[in-house]
């Protein structure tokens, strides 16, 4: 569909609101004009016979006030006496002795009923016959006319031309003038955001005093200040990447050299080489399977494979490949474990989960060299948590440590490949289980890690 401009479909709005009003005016004063005014008339002459019942003393003087006051004509019978009041009225049906009104007025006071519409047997024009029966051979009969509005109609219709165009002239002035007031501070923001969209991540969306455009220019600054952001944590995981890519590259292939060149041919020195090629190949297959992980995550990719498993005995499988470390580097696992925990979960995404935290703790972890893992209870839930006592994170790095692109240090240590992402691919794992997790931490002391997994019921 093309899209039009605002001054077009603010004029188009305005048109058909002011044409919806108009033709509710039509068809209440022009198509239903009549009925409501039979209904005035109606509302007023039971209102004025509720008035005569319900009045103690002489009505003569009443009626005539009401005969007057509502241009109707009336006449009194009481003790075979008859007292007209304004019976000279133009369409008096009360003037009218012919059988047929006599009729009427009988029916009436016999059946009951108060009141009848009918045409005056003379100039067809409608009229109203109220009977009144007020007991001992009293009656007081009303009568009124109803105009024809025809000639009421004829007038409004003329009129409501007139004002449709007079409000149509008036409202394209102000469609034009709402437009352009609103169009001018719409094209800044859209000039704004194409500088955005060419990469100027300075750039500042003006505010114009209207509250939802300024909302509008409020949130597009801040999503550009986060742009800013992504691309310099975009940038230092390249360079993280790069890193952790070039230096086992580096290393295989000066240690293959060595064996091709000096060590192939003695067996003890040739082993000690190729071990180091392999343990630099299995740092980039790390470093590879976490860029894979991470992208199934973001494309949904990833299927979660539930399995009734223990915890404990799976932390006890994991922390198993870290006796080199712990036994070339010094440190030191201090556990805080149940003897089972029994979970339903995708036990190899969990165990990466567990792995990726231990590798932060180890790389964060104080000169003490401690990483504290522990398991605890609480009613449905297993709470599991790794500690390292290190300087510990900011509140701004607590939201920071989840996002992909982010490495608070960029300072790499040999012992865990680290590009910066094993904390996204932590936070896509558990989202997809839909367990809570979170960061305790206190500044110089230490980082706790947590996340929730229900008990296995």
């Amino acid at each position: 569909m093309k899209s039009s401009k605002l001054t077009i479909k603010t004029l188009t709005y305005v048109s058909v609101f002011i044409s919806l009003i108009l033709l509710a005016l039509w068809l209440i004063q022009i198509q239903f004009l009549q009925l409501f005014y039979e209904k005035y008339v109606i509302d007023n002459i039971n209102q004025v016979a509720k008035n005569i019942r319900n009045y103690e003393g002489n009505l003569d003087p009443l009626l005539e006030e009401y005969a007057y006051s509502y241009d109707m004509c009336i006449e009194y019978y009481t003790n075979n006496e008859e007292i007209d009041y304004n019976i000279k009225k133009n369409n008096c049906l009360l003037t009218n002795y012919s059988y047929e009104i006599a009729k009427y007025k009988a029916e009436l006071i016999n059946e009951g009923e108060d009141y009848i519409k009918l045409l005056s047997p003379k100039s067809k024009i409608k009229s109203i016959l109220y009977a009144i029966n007020l007991g001992n051979n009293q009656y007081i009969f009303l009568n009124t006319t109803l105009e024809d509005m025809n000639s009421a109609t004829s007038l409004l219709k003329r009129q409501l031309i007139y004002i449709f165009l007079f409000l149509i002239f008036v409202s394209s002035f102000m469609a034009i003038f709402l437009s352009r007031r609103l169009n001018k501070p719409i094209l800044k923001i859209i000039s704004s955001a194409r500088e955005l969209g060419k990469g100027n991540f300075d750039v500042k969306f003006e505010k114009s005093n209207i509250e939802e455009l300024d909302e509008l220019s409020d949130v597009l600054t801040i999503a550009a200040s986060e742009m800013h952001k992504t691309e310099e944590l975009k940038r230092d995981l390249i360079a993280n990447v790069s890193h952790d890519l070039k230096t086992p590259l580096t290393m295989i292939k000066a240690y293959a050299e060595k064996v091709r060149d000096l060590s192939y041919k003695d067996p003890e020195k040739r082993e000690k080489d190729l071990n180091v090629i392999i343990d630099e190949t299995d740092r980039l297959n790390a470093l590879v399977n976490d860029l894979l992980d991470m992208s199934k995550i973001q494309a949904g990719a990833s299927e979660l494979k539930l399995e009734k498993y223990d915890l404990i005995e799976n932390i006890h499988e994991i922390l198993k490949r870290y006796d080199i470390t712990i036994e070339k580097e010094g440190y030191k696992f201090e556990l805080d474990l149940p003897d089972k925990a029994i979970i339903k979960a995708d036990k190899s995404k969990i165990e990466q989960v567990i792995y990726n935290l231990v590798n932060n703790a180890i790389e964060h972890t104080g000169n003490d060299l401690i990483v504290k893992i522990a398991v605890k209870k609480q009613r449905d839930f297993y709470i599991i948590s790794i500690t390292d006592t290190g300087a510990g994170l900011t509140e701004e790095e607590k939201k920071l440590v989840w996002n992909r692109y982010y490495k608070k240090d960029k300072r790499h240590k040999r012992n865990v490949v680290g590009s910066g992402i094993g904390l996204s691919i932590v936070k896509g794992i558990l989202d997809s289980h839909n367990c809570e997790y979170g960061i305790d931490s206190k500044l110089n002391e230490y980082t706790t890690f947590y996340f929730k997994l229900k008990k296995y019921r």
